[in-house]
């Protein structure tokens, strides 16, 4: 039986988030301990973070992971 593959697809806010608080890509990759390249990706929307990337983030910005990411 063939094997579907589904690639899930999670858009994200972090950009938006980033430039209220007028933050560089770097200056956010140091906050949440990643490099500027993961940032790029997130943003892009080419890098799915890991749950605990994730919980960084929002704990970062001070808001729920939902209120970051989403379908």
């Amino acid at each position: 039986m063939p094997r579907i593959e589904v690639k899930l697809v999670i858009s994200n806010r972090i950009q938006e988030l980033r430039n209220q608080l007028k933050l560089t890509q770097q200056d956010l990759a140091e906050a949440v301990d990643v490099t500027r390249a993961t940032i790029i990706a997130l943003e892009k929307g080419s890098y799915n973070p890991s749950l605990e990337l994730a919980f960084r983030l929002a704990k970062f910005f001070n808001t729920s992971i939902e209120k970051i990411f989403f379908e």
